[in-house]
């Protein structure tokens, strides 16, 4: 779920931050660029990890900031295909699920990779998995959800005008879901499944 990775880079520090210690200014300096970013194939940055290299600064004409030129290790939010993961349910439509794990929740079960004989009731605004003909398991609202991972989607978001909405992502991404909140893409997204044993609702199984 979570990995190291190693990035270079060119940091500006502002003459404010040269009181500190050389190594604080900059680990601060890149918390502040990529701690809760997504990098596009890399993945959810969750912080820096560690300075593996840092060099002297370099000055440039008309500008009173030191550019360090640093490499480093980031802790990045990537789950891989096939892991298992827990999360909340945030919503739920005719569409599918939509999941929160708190810090992250571009989580999308669509419904066709939900259990066979589970669909949507408007009236619970929840899904139901129809077991047999006596029992019916519910997946609701704010229930915490055992899902696993089936694919990642990035998104290279750029910067639009008020004028120019975002497209989706691709005519089979729009059916399993990605894109149904204020018809906004996010930078990262997962799809999930919940289809097998030990998947669904936490409860279902203790």
């Amino acid at each position: 779920m979570f990995q190291l990775s190693v990035i270079s880079d060119l940091i500006r520090i502002s003459p404010h931050l040269f009181h500190l210690p050389i190594e604080e200014a900059v680990q601060n300096e890149l918390n502040i660029k990529y701690a809760n970013k997504v990098i596009h194939k890399l993945g959810l940055v969750v912080a820096v990890w560690d300075l593996l290299q840092v060099d002297d600064g370099l000055l440039k004409p008309g500008d009173g900031a030191v550019f360090i030129n640093v490499r480093f290790r980031i802790v990045v939010f990537k789950p891989v295909v096939g892991e298992v993961l827990t999360g909340w349910i945030e919503s739920c439509s005719d569409e599918g699920i939509k999941v929160n794990m708190n810090f992250f929740n571009d989580i999308f079960i669509p419904k066709n990779y939900m259990f066979e004989g589970s669909y949507y009731s408007a009236d619970d605004n929840a899904w139901i998995w129809q077991m047999d003909e006596e029992t019916k398991l519910y997946l609701d609202i704010n229930e915490k959800i055992n899902f696993r991972i089936e694919k990642e989607v990035f998104n290279d978001v750029r910067p639009t005008g008020p004028d120019n909405s975002l497209t989706s992502l691709t005519a089979d991404d729009q059916t399993n879901g990605v894109d149904t909140e204020d018809r906004k893409v996010p930078p990262y997204a997962l799809i999930a499944s919940c289809q097998t044993d030990g998947m669904g609702c936490v409860s279902w199984w203790e």
